[in-house]
């Protein structure tokens, strides 16, 4: 089957993107507003695009009404803002961290989620989080609705037990332990499942 995209109206063109680039990464971010009070919200056009400087990228689209959301506008103002990555036992908390709130009213307050110092940030991480990165703001690339933004990563928090070593004494992190959220296409995620370990070329 071949679909041409331009006779799509966006939303079908979204459908199909998320559910066909998969699994995706979700950024669980947290950021602060100008009445200090955190906001968080997930995000799964999230990547890592370089480790010198440690870049990551965050697609965030805009309000039905075109309003940019709440997180654009905290990152843009404040700088400091963390992602989260979540595992199985939070991905309903994080969907239902995905809901339309009014401006000033913080979901991490509204649901009780529990949060910790983050070194390198003025933002806290989520406390049952297994991997946080202290991110900085750096610019905004539009991109039709979406805005793009780029932020350096300072430091990254690990629990210890996800962390092991490799045979070259570098930090190597358990993927099965981790089981990070992969997000799939409408309310879908993948979880866990048989990790490939193919030995790659000197």
């Amino acid at each position: 089957m071949h679909i041409d995209l331009s006779s799509l109206s966006p939303p079908f063109v979204y459908a199909l993107m998320t559910q066909t680039v998969v699994p995706r990464p979700v950024a669980w971010v947290i950021s602060r507003d100008e009445g200090e009070k955190l906001n968080l919200a997930p995000f799964s056009f999230f990547n890592a695009v370089a480790s010198d400087p440690p870049t990551i990228m965050l697609s965030i689209g805009r309000h039905a009404d075109g309003r940019p959301k709440d997180t654009r506008r905290n990152v843009e103002i404040r700088h400091d803002f963390v992602i989260n990555i979540a595992h199985r036992e939070l991905a309903a908390a994080m969907t239902a961290s995905s809901e339309s709130v009014a401006p000033g009213v913080s979901e991490i307050e509204r649901a009780g989620i529990a949060t910790t110092a983050m070194p390198g940030s003025s933002v806290p991480r989520l406390t049952d989080c297994r991997v946080a990165y202290a991110c900085r703001y750096e610019r905004t690339v539009p991109v039709g609705r979406m805005a793009v933004i780029f932020a350096t990563v300072s430091h990254i928090w690990l629990d210890p037990a996800i962390v092991g070593e490799d045979a070259k004494g570098r930090l190597k992190v358990d993927a099965l332990a981790l089981d990070a959220l992969g997000r799939l296409g409408g309310g879908e995620y993948l979880a866990g499942g048989e990790v490939l370990s193919i030995d790659r070329p000197a």
